[in-house]
């Protein structure tokens, strides 16, 4: 059985554009994967703090050592990563917030990316990843036009960042399909079904294999 995570980072609830885009995708994933399970992980609820010092403690002590207090600091760190060992696929939503991601969704990445755990240090060829055969989606949403041949593609931090953080921690299958443009839906003069169209395809088509 397939198990898919579903991560979303807006704040936008129900008006969100990625949230619209990871919808689509899991309607449709579970459509092609049959008894197939489905984690849903809205990053805004989980109340992620920033790594402090007790955080950064734990995680370089050995496990039979921890204190009561670093156990605690590092459980929801744990919890997370077990899911991302276990689960085969990941699909994020993602607005871009001042040219990168938001806040919650790097409070996430903080929190998952440890040595020993999702990477590990020695090898002869640098660090490696240890989430290996597992697929990742990431559905952007953006108020410009961020694309590779568009005049403010030196601004996208967001695509590079992701796929650059993913590929260090082992997930080189990483698609990327981007909403861009959005800021013209906020004049209400544009129907939001009929410009979400086109990339509501390339994610149905997309889940879909």
């Amino acid at each position: 059985m397939s198990t898919l995570i579903r991560f979303d980072s807006s704040p936008m609830g129900e008006s969100s554009i990625s949230r619209k885009l990871t919808t689509k995708f899991v309607e449709t994933w579970r459509k092609t994967h049959s008894g197939g399970k489905v984690i849903e992980r809205d990053l805004t609820t989980l109340g992620l703090k920033p790594i402090d010092v007790i955080w950064l403690a734990a995680i370089q002590t050995p496990e039979a050592a921890l204190t009561k207090e670093q156990k605690e600091a590092i459980a929801l760190s744990d919890s997370l990563i077990a899911e991302l060992q276990q689960a085969d696929e990941y699909v994020f939503g993602v607005p871009m917030h001042n040219f990168s991601i938001p806040s919650t969704l790097k409070l996430w990445i903080d929190q998952i990316v440890r040595g020993g755990k999702t990477f590990a240090y020695g090898g002869a060829d640098g660090p490696k990843g240890l989430l290996t055969g597992k697929k990742a989606t990431v559905l952007i949403a953006s108020g410009g036009v961020y694309g590779q041949e568009s005049a403010l593609a030196a601004f996208n931090f967001v695509a590079p960042y992701l796929r650059t953080m993913f590929g260090f921690l082992g997930v080189t299958d990483v698609t990327i399909i981007s909403a861009e443009g959005t800021a013209q839906l906020r004049s209400g003069k544009v129907d939001v079904q009929e410009f979400l169209a086109p990339t509501l395809e390339k994610v149905h088509t997309h889940a879909s294999h």
